[in-house]
């Protein structure tokens, strides 16, 4: 199974062809939601990392595909400019999925040296 880049920018795309990972750098929402397409079509691929620009430029039409097609999976990556949204992280998707709570407990070892940190 593979992973496919959908980036806005070069440098996204770049740093993750340094990681092995092939990609497209798409502008506009047909071109974008064509490569979804053609990508899903193609059961190679597992799992399709989108920047966040991209995805807030479809969300509406990639959150539709997403409800119709369970694969390839499709995560939102931060892009250069930052973080992006803090929701929708791959932590609170399995989080969500699994019904758990995952991270630092309260009063774990590792959330005490934190504490103290601060």
């Amino acid at each position: 199974m593979k992973m496919y880049l959908l980036s806005d920018n070069s440098d996204t795309l770049l740093g993750m062809r340094f990681a092995g990972v092939e990609g497209s750098a798409l502008h506009t929402k047909d071109d974008v939601m064509a490569k979804v397409s053609e990508l899903a079509a193609d059961k190679s691929y597992a799992v399709i990392l989108i920047t966040s620009k991209l995805m807030e430029l479809c969300g509406d039409q990639l959150s539709d595909f997403m409800e119709r097609n369970p694969m390839p999976l499709i995560l939102e990556i931060p892009d250069r400019h930052g973080a992006g949204r803090e929701r929708g992280s791959i932590l609170d998707f399995i989080e969500h999925s699994i019904g758990l709570k995952l991270g630092k407990q309260p009063g774990s070892k590792e959330s005490r040296k934190e504490e103290n940190r601060t």
